[in-house]
C-alpha cells in the first residue's frame, strides 16, 4: 500500500568513547588486525555514562531541528529499538521524559523487532499516518549493544556499537511526490534460536542471575546458521519487493542495508546484484548498532548528499527472529 508521507528530518548521536580494532584485538588476546578483517570494523563507541534515553533524545532533538519541528509538535513518539533501557516503563516514554515533554500527553510506545524496529516502526507507522491519526511522528532507534555482549564468542562480539538515530516522519505535503512506495515484512522462526539473549524476560528472570544462569543474560549467536538461512531467502524476498513496487535495482538511487558485518554487506551487494555505489555502508566507522544502523546509515546517505528529494531509496535488512523487512521509499 502506497503512503504519502515525506522523511522530515533525521538525527544521529554517537558516544565519546571509541574503541578501535586494535584495542578488540588486544583485549580478546588475538593477533593483530582480526577483528579489524573478520568484523569490518575500524571504530565502534561504547557509551561512558549515557543511558539509551539520552542518547535517543540528542539524536531526536537533532532530527527535529532538521526538520524544521518543534518537540511540541509531535503528535506521537516511538522508540525503535532492539535493546530497551530497562522492562517497564517503554523506552519511548523515557525518552519523552528527557525530552523535557513530560506534562504533554504525547503518546508513547516502543516497536521491537530487533535489528529490523526502525524499519518495522516506519512501516507500521506510516500506515496509521496514511488513515489521519498522526501527522508528525518521531522515530528513534537507541542502542547500547556493548552492556550485553558475549566475550567469549568473539565473532560475535567484535561486531556491534552503541549509539542511537531519529527520524521525523510527516504527511506529504500537497504537490510534493514523498512516500512509501511498497513494504514487506517475512519471519521464519526455525531461526529464532540462532540470535538471541535469553535472559532478562519471565523465562530466565533476573533473580535467576546468580543460579548459573549468566549467559543467557548474553548475546548468543549462531553466525553460520543465521548466513545459511538468510541466503537462501533474500533474494526472493527482494524481488518480491521491488515487483511489488514496480522499481527495478537500476532504478534505486541507493540502498541502505542493515549494517550487520563488513562481509554481510558485500556479500548482499554481490548476491543480490546491487551496484557498490549504491550501497550505503558506515560498518567501518559505527559497528553494528543493532536497529539503529539504518536509519543511522540513512542520516548519513543525506548529510553526505547521496540522496536528493525524489530519489528512490530502498531500506533492507534482517534480524532475530529469523526475519527479512524492506521498504522502498521516495525520499
Amino acid at each position: 500500500m502506497e503512503r504519502r508521507v515525506k522523511l522530515l528530518g533525521t538525527g544521529k548521536y554517537l558516544p565519546a568513547r571509541v574503541v578501535t580494532a586494535a584495542e578488540l584485538d588486544e583485549q580478546l588476546g588475538l593477533a593483530t588486525g582480526w577483528t579489524e578483517k573478520k568484523s569490518g570494523v575500524r571504530i565502534r563507541h561504547y557509551v561512558t555514562t549515557e543511558t539509551a534515553a539520552q542518547m535517543g533524545a540528542i539524536a531526536a532533538k537533532r532530527a527535529a531541528e532538521a526538520a524544521g519541528v518543534s518537540l511540541q509538535e509531535l503528535d506521537c513518539i516511538v522508540c525503535a529499538s532492539g535493546t530497551a533501557q530497562q522492562e517497564i516503563p517503554c523506552t519511548a516514554a523515557l525518552i519523552q521524559e528527557e525530552l523535557g515533554l513530560s506534562r504533554t500527553g504525547i503518546p508513547c510506545f516502543d516497536i521491537n523487532s530487533t535489528c529490523l524496529s526502525f524499519v518495522t516502526a516506519l512501516d507500521v507507522m506510516s500506515c496509521a499516518m496514511a488513515a489521519g491519526v498522526y501527522k508528525r511522528v518521531l522515530i528513534v532507534s537507541t542502542e547500547i549493544a556493548s552492556m550485553g555482549l558475549n566475550w567469549k564468542q568473539k565473532e560475535s562480539c567484535v561486531l556491534f556499537g552503541d549509539g542511537a538515530a531519529a527520524v521525523v516522519v510527516g504527511q506529504t505535503p500537497e504537490g510534493e511526490s514523498s512516500r512509501i512506495i511498497s513494504s514487506a515484512m517475512q519471519t521464519y522462526s526455525e531461526g529464532a534460536h540462532y540470535s538471541e539473549i535469553r535472559g532478562g524476560g519471565t523465562m530466565v528472570h533476573p533473580r535467576h542471575y546468580a543460579n548459573g544462569h549468566e549467559d543467557d543474560f548474553a548475546f548468543d549467536m549462531d553466525g553460520r546458521k543465521i548466513f545459511r538461512l538468510t541466503s537462501q531467502l533474500i533474494t526472493g524476498f527482494v524481488d518480491s519487493l521491488l515487483a511489488k513496487a514496480s522499481v527495478s535495482k537500476k532504478q534505486l538511487q541507493a540502498v541502505i542495508p542493515h549494517q550487520a558485518s563488513g562481509m554481510a554487506l558485500r556479500i548482499m551487494r554481490t548476491k543480490l546484484g546491487f551496484m557498490e555505489q549504491q550501497m550505503v555502508d558506515i560498518m567501518a566507522d559505527h559497528g553494528n548498532v543493532i536497529a539503529a544502523s539504518i536509519p543511522m546509515a540513512l542520516h548519513e546517505a543525506i548529510s553526505q548528499k547521496r540522496v536528493a528529494r525524489g530519489d528512490c531509496l530502498l531500506l533492507l535488512g534482517t534480524s532475530a527472529g529469523l526475519s527479512l523487512g524492506g521498504i522502498v521509499l521516495e525520499y
